[in-house]
Parts: structure tokens; sequence; C-alpha cells
């Protein structure tokens, strides 16, 4: 059985998604599933072979008992799901992480949906979604938001609130006509540099915690409301005022903190800027991964020939979120 989950782009509001942030005050992101993917394959193995569990990511692993496995996110999830079955698990992912497009939180939600498919057991996006976030930030400690679990279990182009306990989804209502253009002229550019999330969201999250930040996070959130505004009243303009609002998100973004960007990022995105971009954003908590440009379509093949052929991809919208696509 394979289980295919989308990565993610997110345009606003980042930073307002951490429960350090919204367990008093309200946040709310705005993003859009896309695209590139990570699988994750599980098939039975005959209970006579030698090693019980057969795990391949980055590494192969080849161990007769779960408490072996040394990979904490599988481990942490077999042992949750009491899965004592001998198990070969391949994951496979379309871009590499730690580049900002979600992938921890993309590759939980695939395991999990992948074990509850194996168990017999139905679960819904949304549970599917909270179930990861409990699995990151409780079962492993890790320090991250919530809206990459979010849009890697629904798919399309959503906006998520929070506030308090309360997660609450909108799918955007725009014209599909609008969203295609709108994807059309969307390109990552990969910085050449990748980051650790943890080591990237530290600053943020001080900044969170002892106030520094408050104004520029409620700025963020108050881009989420005017960005959907821009997406569903639709227009030939939509793209251009598209564009320069991420631009007018990003250099507030780089006020969080000095460790979201630095002088290569800096330069590249004005390399984007002056080849036809509208404006963009580094995806992700900062220090590296992919920029996301937003490009005037008069001017695209300009834009393309600025950039090595083999540094930009294509963007396009994943209306499925996690599902099965083999069995």
């Amino acid at each position: 059985m394979t289980v295919r989950t989308p990565l993610r782009v997110s345009f606003f509001g980042g930073g307002t998604d951490y429960p350090e942030y919204f367990a008093d005050r309200p946040g709310a992101v705005l993003g859009m599933a896309i695209n590139q993917h990570i699988y994750v394959t599980a098939l039975a193995r005959p209970k006579f072979l030698k090693h019980e569990f057969q795990i391949s990511y980055s590494r192969m692993e080849r161990v007769s008992r779960l408490d072996e496995i040394e990979h904490p996110a599988i481990r942490a999830a077999l042992e949750e799901h009491k899965f004592l079955d001998p198990i070969d698990l391949t994951t496979l992912a379309s871009l590499p992480s730690q580049t900002g497009l979600g992938s921890s939180a993309t590759f939980m939600v695939g395991l999990l949906n992948l074990l509850a498919q194996l168990g017999g057991k139905t679960r819904t996006k949304y549970e599917l979604a909270m179930d990861a976030i409990r699995m990151e930030r409780e079962v492993l400690g890790h320090t991250c938001g919530v809206q990459d679990q979010l849009h890697a279990a629904f798919g399309g182009w959503n906006r998520f609130d929070f506030h308090g306990e309360r997660i609450q989804q909108r799918p955007i209502l725009a014209p599909q006509e609008t969203l295609e253009r709108l994807t059309s002229s969307m390109y990552l550019v990969f910085t050449g540099q990748t980051r650790s999330a943890p080591q990237a969201i530290a600053a943020q999250l001080e900044g969170t915690r002892s106030g520094t930040i408050t104004d520029e996070l409620e700025a963020a959130y108050e881009l989420v409301g005017r960005g959907q505004a821009i997406i569903e009243a639709g227009g030939g303009d939509a793209v251009e005022r598209f564009g320069r609002l991420l631009h007018e998100g990003w250099m507030l973004k780089r006020q969080f903190s000095t460790a979201v960007s630095n002088e290569a990022i800096d330069g590249l995105y004005a390399h984007g800027l002056a080849n036809g971009a509208y404006g963009g954003k580094l995806c992700g908590a900062g220090s590296g991964g992919f920029l996301l440009f937003v490009v005037d379509p008069a001017r695209r093949e300009q834009f393309l020939q600025a950039f090595e052929p083999d540094s930009y991809v294509k963007v396009a919208c994943d209306w499925s979120g996690t599902h099965v696509t083999a069995t």
C-alpha cells in the first residue's frame, strides 16, 4: 500500500500558527498544498525472515524489534499503533527535506494515514492532521507550528484559523480561473541552502514569548485577510496584487529575527524581482530552502532565463491531500 501526501507553500500568517502564540490571541495562515509529494509505502514481510522490520528512507534499517528502529518518527508511530507485524516500510520524496516546504509534517501525516489504513481504521483528514500535530509536538518533542500538518492532510487552497484550542478550516472560495492564473505564475527557486527548522525558529519563538515581535505577528495575521480578499475577488490584476502582498509579507517576516534571511538569500530574491517577479518570500521558518516567486506572466521567459534550469520548480496545486494511491 502507498500513501501520497503533498508538501505545501505558506503565503501569509506564518508564525501565528504556533500554540505559543495563539494560546491567547487569534492566529491564521493562508497557504496551498502543492504538486510535490512524499510517498510512504508498506509491504508485509514473511514472518520467517530474519529481520522483521525493514525501514528505508535516506538510509536502510533492518531490525528485529520496534525499539531498535533509529528513525524517531517511524518508531514512535509504529509503537503508537501497536504495529508488531513484520513490515517493509519505504519513504520517497520528490523534493529534499529541510527546504521550508513542511516535509517533516507531510511525512508524519502520510505515515499515520498509511498505518491507519493498514489497521483498517477510518480517519478523517482533520483527525490525521491533529494526530500528526500531537505526535510531533507531544510525543517527539518538536517545536513546530500546526499549519503544515493541516495543509498536508486537506490539500487545496485553505485558510486555517487558530485561537486557544480551536482550529478552523476555511477553503478558499475563488474562481477557478483566478487560482489557475495565480499558480501558473508561481515558481520555487532553490537557494542552495538547507536548514534545520528547530534552529531557524528558535529566535522567532523567543521573540514570541518575550513579546518583542508581537506587532510583527499581528501584522502577519492581518495579511491573511488581505491575501484572501485578493484571491476571492479575482480580477485581471489579482496576480500582481497577490505578488506585491507577498513582498510586503516577506519584508515583514525579515523583521522577526536576523536568522530569517542572509546576504545570499537577499541577493537571490533581488535577482528574482529584477527579472520579472512581482514579489515572493522564503518558504518556511527561514535561513534556507526555497524562495517562492509570483512572476509577471508577460516576463515569465525573462525570469526563467535568469536562473539555472535545474534551480527552479514549477508550482501547481494538489487538491487531494493525503490519500492512498495503491493497495
